[in-house]
């Protein structure tokens, strides 16, 4: 793990991170006030933001490789919302190196994980991993659509944490195909939940929003 006094660069606080894994307690009607619960809710964005940010300064600085860009305390808050450390560096490496996703799209798709995580796993990571072999083909189609399957598969396993660690939802093809689409990544999250195992309706929500073909 990344010794923080070698680096010289603030990780988000042991304190500030052990506050942040519960951060929306359970509320009775009465207590259920806007500012409140707007208060709570932005706690793992703050955490989240300042350990990306940190991740970037580090990559910046020569770190390479998940295990040199994320403290101990950081690895654990990540993994209490859902997110494996890979999949962060994925996001901080394509930002460092080619410009994009910026942080508020990383910072939506983690939400959707996130929303996934706590309401359909009950915070119960799952134990299975995707195979590369399973995966549709680059080039297969759904409706008139090349990547389409493929990009389906994908969120699938990130709704699920199931993504292998040489897997990116999100990667540069990702973006080029929604971006073609005229769709956001993590509203696509979303769609991929909704629908469930059913690719047809993702078709429908594709062939209505896109802007192309």
């Amino acid at each position: 793990m990344l010794k923080r006094e070698n680096l010289h660069i603030p990780a988000a606080s042991d304190v500030e991170l052990r506050q942040n894994f519960d951060y929306e307690p359970a509320v009775t009607c009465l207590e259920r006030k806007s500012e409140w619960v707007a208060k709570f809710r932005t706690r793992w964005v703050v955490a989240f933001r300042r350990i990306y940010n940190a991740a970037v300064q580090r990559y910046t600085a020569g770190a390479r490789g998940r295990e040199n860009l994320f403290t101990f305390d950081e690895v654990a808050f990540l993994n209490s919302i859902g997110c494996t450390p890979q999949e962060l560096y994925d996001f901080v490496e394509d930002w460092c190196e080619v410009g994009e996703p910026p942080l508020d799209i990383v910072e939506r798709i983690t939400a959707v994980r996130r929303q996934y995580f706590r309401f359909e796993q009950k915070c119960q990571p799952s134990s299975r991993v995707v195979s590369l072999k399973s995966l549709p083909a680059k080039n297969a189609k759904l409706g008139s659509f090349v990547w389409l399957p493929r990009i389906i598969a994908k969120a699938r396993a990130k709704l699920r944490g199931e993504m292998p660690p040489e897997l990116m939802y999100g990667c540069g093809a990702d973006r080029s195909f929604l971006r073609l689409l005229g769709v956001d990544p993590a509203y696509f999250l979303r769609v991929v939940w909704d629908a469930g195992d059913d690719d047809q309706k993702i078709l429908a929500y594709v062939l209505e929003k896109a802007i192309w073909p």
